[in-house]
């Protein structure tokens, strides 16, 4: 019988075998769980800047709750109660553990910030971008539907994706460096990605989506340059890659949009996403 309570290791396998189950039993709201635990296990643990972090929480026998931590990326936290986040935030507290930052859905995020300002004496400070979590139910693809074709990016259409994908990163203010050099340590390298070029051949929007994972696919990163829009691309590419997506053998097929970007989230809405809950981030400034 294992003891109760949270179980740290820094073994993505030993992880996985722990709460593997519990993962994939609710794979959207776990998405980033299973995202990051399958890149640690591809990538290995030498890709990362510190020994990545998994915690396990264990009550009566059963997984009731996880996290991840890959600093100097935010603490990522399954759904907790507020009973659940105060634990954890003890228990990395009495370890040494300190995060500079959490996300989660924001009722978790929220508990463990105001837990970690008890423990520590930390500031937690909430970040200004909030970002929503959509499902896809039924796919409705654009009606009207844009000129145009989608292309598949493939080995040889490297620079193409460091292009868009460093334009997507500096538009969302993302600190990252994307170039033909860092390409592999950072977060686009796993996704295949699907242009939209017009008749002409001029590339003009982009979608990414993930690897399959627990029987879901991820979209992930959607963007066109600000001077195209307003004119279905964005729809037509989204809607292909969730297509691809399905046609993959995706059950579940997910997508983040900014919750203060209207345009996108109703675009999300008529392809036949459903919201499932709202995320947030609260960064820490440390006591004194």
């Amino acid at each position: 019988m294992r003891s109760s309570g949270w179980y740290l290791t820094e073994d993505v396998e030993d992880f996985l075998a722990r709460a593997g189950g519990f993962l994939r039993a609710r794979p959207a709201e776990h998405v980033m769980q299973l995202t990051w635990a399958d890149r640690v296990r591809t990538r290995g643990r030498g890709a990362f800047e510190r020994a990545p972090v998994f915690g396990v929480l264990e009550e009566e026998g059963q997984v009731s709750g996880t996290f991840y931590h890959l600093p100097p990326r935010a603490l990522g936290l399954s759904p907790l109660t507020p009973a659940q986040a105060d634990s954890l935030a003890a228990r990395l507290a009495d370890l040494g553990h300190s995060p500079t930052s959490v996300g989660a859905d924001h009722d978790t995020a929220t508990a463990f910030a105001e837990a970690w300002q008890r423990h520590t004496g930390a500031t937690p400070k909430l970040r200004d971008v909030r970002v929503r979590l959509y499902r896809l139910g039924t796919l409705t693809p654009p009606d009207p539907h844009p000129e145009g074709r989608a292309r598949v990016l493939g080995e040889g259409d490297l620079d193409q994706a460091v292009f868009w994908c460093g334009e997507f990163a500096k538009a969302v203010g993302e600190d990252v460096t994307v170039s033909a050099e860092t390409w592999p340590s950072t977060r686009y390298a796993d996704k295949r990605y699907t242009l939209w070029e017009t008749p002409d051949g001029t590339p003009v929007s982009i979608a990414g989506m993930n690897p399959l994972i627990g029987g879901q696919i991820q979209v992930d990163i959607v963007y066109t340059p600000a001077h195209l829009r307003g004119h279905g691309y964005a729809a037509a590419v989204s809607a292909e890659v969730s297509r691809a997506a399905l046609a993959a053998g995706a059950q579940e097929v997910v997508l983040f949009a900014d919750q203060s970007n209207p345009t996108s989230n109703a675009l999300y809405r008529r392809l036949g996403y459903r919201p499932l809950s709202d995320w947030s981030g609260y960064d820490f400034v440390a006591a004194g």
